[in-house]
């Protein structure tokens, strides 16, 4: 018997809201249950497995990540603006009814030391279509030196979102990354030696 979207939909939402938004990386299953609505029968019927579904919510939160982000490039109306509009799409990101206190992708992998293949494929597939994007939009902007701006655009972006756990930290009310970024494109040439 096949479980309907609406179903999977609820199930998908419910780790959106317990493990991603309110930050419990390792919720109990029950819990997860409660919050959609249904039986462990559908949950295993559905996905397989707690971490199935987890790295399922994380796949279509990526596609919503990526939907976004391709938007802020698209507004973007020059090739450094274009690069940089990683940094924009961040904002509008959180700005969603369904954003979490942090990244999801990073959330999951704290919390998991050593995690299962399912959620180490979910988290990978993320961290390489970062890069590889990124590194697609700098190679018309630094030319040679894009894969150690990368780099650094990388750490600059995983540092943003982890800052925004710390409300109180100097710059909290005004992300300051995206010019922090500029400064190394400004660089690249020092980044390359």
């Amino acid at each position: 018997m096949a479980t309907r979207d609406s179903t999977r939909t609820r199930l998908l939402d419910a780790v959106d809201e317990v493990v991603f938004a309110g930050g419990d990386t390792h919720a109990p299953v029950d819990v997860i249950l409660d919050r959609a609505g249904v039986s462990p029968a559908t949950l295993y019927r559905a996905y397989g497995s707690k971490d199935d579904l987890v790295a399922a919510a994380l796949d279509r939160r990526h596609a919503e990540w990526l939907e976004v982000w391709e938007a802020a490039v698209a507004a973007a109306s020059t090739d450094r603006d274009r690069l940089l509009a990683v940094f924009d799409a961040i904002d509008t990101f959180r700005r969603r009814s369904t954003s979490a206190r942090w990244c999801a992708f990073l959330g999951t992998a704290a919390g998991h030391v050593e995690p299962t293949p399912v959620l180490a494929a979910a988290v990978r597939h993320e961290t390489e279509t970062l890069g590889a994007r990124l590194l697609e939009l700098a190679e018309p902007v630094v030319g040679p030196a894009a894969p150690v701006v990368v780099e650094a655009l990388v750490l600059l972006y995983s540092g943003e979102l982890a800052m925004r756990l710390r409300p109180d930290a100097p710059g909290a009310d005004r992300p300051r990354t995206r010019d922090l970024a500029g400064v190394v494109l400004d660089h690249a040439d020092l980044l390359d030696a």
